[in-house]
């Protein structure tokens, strides 16, 4: 059967409500929906916990309770356990990005996988630990690894993300605009150069045609919109007839 298109993100013995809510946000952000959460210190439902959530209530709303780990993660073919600190086990451990990506390709095979995420405290116990199949560690500074709750779940949320939906590194926006044309720079080049030579820009005579090419190759080298071309086009109207009226 398949199974579901996402992890489970199992809490633990959470012990606030507002980390509670501050996860189920950081979960939201990146669109994860399933979290589990393992017998929460101040119990459930935790209304700290929905107003801390701010928006993302629909993960506290279908949450699921359970009084030990065995339930939580009981229909898990592959589970994943969150740690910053060295354990005396033997096991697989992954950076974020690699725990992400190995999560997505067992979940596209039907796998049904869960990533434990431990108390605020101390994280995770050992016990906890040896019941996961693997480990997802991050490279933190040694001299202070301590991961805020929610701060640990975006982190691996973040990651989810990256592995299942393509996303450009770079892109321009553009506001509604367009880049502006070759004609269109054509038209502003032509019009500043009539305005310059007005102005007696190009001197001395035998060096105004490379004095030209120059602006010319300026213009070519920047990314200008169509907006932007416009806004010079008034710039050196404006300037004009501020010239004019001065010398009237």
């Amino acid at each position: 059967m398949q199974g579901p298109q996402e992890p489970a993100v199992v809490l633990v013995r959470p012990q606030m409500g507002e980390n509670v809510g501050a996860a189920a946000r950081a979960m939201w952000n990146f669109g994860l929906q399933r979290m589990r959460l393992v017998d929460p210190r101040d119990g459930w439902p935790n209304p700290r916990a929905v107003a801390m959530a701010s928006g993302a209530g629909r993960v506290l709303d279908a949450a699921q309770v359970h009084g030990d780990l065995t339930g939580a993660i009981g229909d898990c073919t592959f589970v994943y356990a969150t740690t910053a600190r060295p354990r005396d086990l033997t096991k697989t451990v992954f950076t974020p990005e690699a725990a992400a990506q190995d999560m997505a390709r067992r979940i596209a095979e039907g796998e049904r996988v869960a990533i434990l995420f431990g108390p605020e405290r101390a994280g995770l116990e050992n016990e906890d630990v040896a019941r996961a199949n693997a480990i997802i560690s991050v490279d933190v500074n040694p001299e202070f690894p301590s991961l805020n709750l929610a701060q640990c779940v975006l982190l691996v949320g973040y990651e989810w993300r990256r592995a299942t939906h393509e996303a450009p590194a770079v892109r321009e926006e553009m506001a509604g605009t367009q880049k502006a044309s070759a004609l269109e720079m054509d038209h502003l080049a032509r019009h500043f150069e009539e305005r310059l030579t007005e102005a007696g820009f190009f001197f001395p005579d035998h060096k105004a045609e490379s004095m030209k090419l120059s602006l010319r190759n300026l213009w070519s080298r920047m990314p200008l919109t169509g907006q932007d071309v416009q806004t010079l086009h008034g710039i050196l109207r404006q300037m004009v007839r501020w010239a004019r009226r001065r010398d009237d």
